[in-house]
């Protein structure tokens, strides 16, 4: 059967788009992910500009900014000395209506906590008093459960005064403000719990949410529900913010003005503004800011809500930072709690299967086009996807953006690679150069893996498999030609069937016996793990034989197998007008040595330690001796396939531990105990029993009687 250029080319292209869009969704890429989330932000906001008015907005902010930094009376005075002010507009804010206020600094300190000296005293003792007021404010909204300090978890940890968190009630309402930072630095997801004494904490967006809206979250391990809503998240234990474009989602009120507001008692100013809403307090300067997914999507910062008492700043619109203050991103994760609007991200298979399909999109436009075309039309679906991600985004699903672009431009570029250097390529060399020894469905299989041998032959990594009939020739006796014939090729039929699915090669047949290769001709990183697999099931299905064929007359037939891994030789061998394709090596020898060595210790399949070695813990294997084959000087750790390791039963893992003991107790000289553990199931296995008898020979015949290297100079 002949593989055309067109399915080459068609195997091809998909190659190329499996394996960029394998490469642009892997976590090697994970910034791209990022960065699609940061394109969506901008994009929907340039698009669409807010979903909500920033009159609804859940959350607000009450902003320790610069222009109460420099407002009497707190200019030039530390910020550790406004507790009381701080006080005040706190109990103003919760009278007016506030559901829940948060406070994004923490005040680590009191200024009556101070050790300076000043006269006879210290200034703690002089200033005794000072933070009363805002300890009662506290503690009034604590009794209420209307205010939440702030902590950060971390070594040290940063936590409030000893005064303040006793009148907030310790820990009842004190959370943590940790944010979630990507390996880009940028924010784009908020810890919805954090961990801490081996108990699960809710984060301070979590904890004043559930307070605005009544509803105690149910953390559990496989994510938070929060009432009715299952809160989305990417990475475990988080959730992605869905920001909002520009710099008024997010009612912002200026501290200065509210201290004023609450001494002139403008009350219904507080009820205006605050009634209903969470309320969230922390600095907005130059400190404390971060890079998050709106970074591309800013504009200039001010308070920006009717102000009660002092006039209004001018903001200048023409200086936009990239960053934003820690603050808004509690409050930005407050809002996509309450409104139930968080980010959803697709998982990495999704992200993967979207990838692959815009990849070889491009791979086949540019196989069908000329590369100028193809480029024009990848340019124009990249404008249509994106067009459609944005559109999505708007109801806060996230489509990735940067991988399957960047996958379309690679895959593009790679095909359009490949149609200049393989156009004049078919198939007839691969046919001409094995019809001679390959089956047509090997070369389909061959073409597939997109790597042929060398002509001539090539050193690669392969598992050499040698089976034999035990007693055939004792077999042959009993059978007429033409039912010995029947036997044979109905038995080899049914081995090499069972080994061609496992992706080996069978090299040749010699009499009852099959040669054969794993990972050659076709590629197979795990070829000792198939050649295993393989040998189980040729056991297994001799069983099947046994019992179900006509053609083997009631003789029950035995096999011996065995398997070696190691380098090789593997090409065309033989003159030029008649060839097979082979393997040469030591590898071979050992194997067919290996086969042999069975019916020295009774087993079924022996393999090599290079083969256990790569076959992995998939498989039960008892390591049976170290031997000297023929031929061989280097003695030889073997190993029988006992079977697979999860099917293994109790008495099964009894007989291999009892095994291994007498076994180190034979290596170690240890003769009488080796004696004992090998008599133990002598009577129902065939090694314990080999080794018992070894064992009581070695006792009786003294030091000269033990080698723990056997001599195998027979096969």
């Amino acid at each position: 059967m002949a593989i055309g250029r067109r399915t080459r080319d068609a195997l091809a292209v998909i190659a190329i788009a499996l394996a960029c869009a394998g490469l642009l969704a892997s976590p090697a890429f994970e910034r791209g992910r990022g960065l699609s989330l940061d394109a969506l932000t901008w994009l929907r906001f340039e698009t669409f500009g807010n979903r909500h008015d920033a009159v609804t907005s859940p959350a607000v902010v009450i902003a320790i900014d610069e222009e109460s930094y420099q407002a009497a009376p707190f200019k030039g005075a530390p910020l550790l000395t406004w507790t009381g002010e701080i006080g005040r507009v706190l109990t103003a804010t919760l009278e007016g209506g506030a559901k829940a206020v948060g406070f994004d600094i923490v005040f680590q300190t009191s200024i009556e906590q101070s050790e300076i000296p000043l006269g006879d005293s210290t200034l703690g003792e002089k200033t005794r008093g000072f933070d009363r007021e805002f300890l009662r404010a506290l503690a009034a909204a604590a009794a209420g459960g209307k205010v939440v300090l702030g902590e950060i978890f971390g070594e040290p940890p940063i936590l409030p005064a000893p005064g303040q968190r006793i009148a907030v009630r310790q820990q009842q309402n004190l959370r943590p403000l940790n944010t979630y930072t990507d390996n880009d630095d940028v924010v784009r997801r908020h810890p919805l719990t954090l961990s801490a004494e081996n108990k699960t904490i809710p984060s301070m967006a979590l904890e004043l949410a559930a307070r605005a809206t009544g509803r105690s979250p149910v953390i559990a391990a496989d994510g938070v529900t929060l009432g009715d809503y299952r809160v989305p998240g990417s990475v475990p234990g988080t959730m992605t913010l869905n920001f909002a474009g520009g710099a008024q989602d997010i009612p912002t009120y200026s501290f200065a003005d509210l201290r004023a507001c609450a001494l002139k008692g403008d009350k219904d100013y507080f009820r205006r503004e605050f009634a209903g809403k969470v309320v969230l307090v922390g600095t907005v300067g130059i400190e404390d800011r971060r890079l998050t997914s709106k970074r591309f999507a800013t504009r200039a910062e001010g308070a920006r809500r009717p102000r009660c008492v002092l006039e209004p700043r001018e903001v200048a619109k023409t200086f936009a930072r990239s960053t934003i203050a820690g603050v808004y991103i509690h409050a930005t994760a407050v809002n996509n709690l309450v409104r139930q609007d968080a980010a959803v991200e697709l998982s990495r298979p999704a992200i993967f299967a979207i990838t692959a399909s815009l990849a070889l999109a491009a791979a086949l436009l540019a196989r069908l086009l000329r590369p100028t075309l193809a480029a024009a039309i990848l340019a124009a679906l990249a404008v249509l996807y994106t067009a459609i991600a944005t559109a999505l985004f708007n109801q806060s699903h996230v489509l990735p953006i940067a991988e399957p672009l960047a996958a379309g431009v690679l895959a593009l570029a790679a095909t359009t690679f490949y149609r200049f250097m393989v156009t004049d390529k078919d198939r007839r060399l691969l046919q001409k150069s094995f019809a001679y020894y390959l089956a047509p469905r090997e070369i389909d299989r061959m073409l597939a893996s997109r790597r042929l041998p060398q002509l001539g032959g090539e050193t690669r990594e392969v598992t050499v498999f040698f089976s034999d009939i035990e007693g055939f020739s004792r077999i042959a006796e009993q059978m007429t030609p033409e039912q010995l014939m029947a036997l044979t090729n109905e038995y080899l039929s049914a081995m090499t069937d069972v080994i061609e699915s496992h992706d080996g090669y069978v090299d040749k047949y010699i009499g009852d016996s099959v040669v054969a290769v794993f990972g050659a001709p076709l590629d197979d990183p795990d070829h000792a793990r198939s050649a295993a697999r393989a040998a189980l099931d040729c056991k297994a299905k001799l069983a099947e034989l046994n019992l179900m064929s006509t053609a083997f007359q009631g003789i029950k037939v035995a096999q011996r197998i065995g398997i070696n891994s190691g380098a090789a030789l593997v090409g065309n061998f033989g003159s030029q007008r008649r060839f097979n394709y082979s393997v040469m090596s030591d590898a071979v020898n050992v194997a067919s040595r290996l086969e042999g060595a069975n019916k020295f210790y009774g087993t079924t399949i022996i393999g090599s330690h290079s083969t256990v070695a790569l076959a992995g813990d998939e498989f039960a294997w008892r390591e049976l001796d170290t031997i000297r084959v023929k031929g061989r000087e280097q003695s030889l750790r073997i190993y029988e396939l006992h079977g697979r390791a999860a099917e293994l039963s109790a008495p099964e893992h009894a007989l291999l531990a009892g095994y291994a003991a007498g076994l180190a107790h034979w290596r170690a000289g240890e003769l009488p105990q080796a004696a004992d553990c090998f008599a133990q199931h002598a009577a129902d296995d065939a090694p314990h029993r080999l080794f018992a008898e070894r064992a009581k020979a070695a006792v009786e015949g003294g030091p000269a009687a033990w080698d723990p290297v056997r001599s195998l100079q027979e096969k």
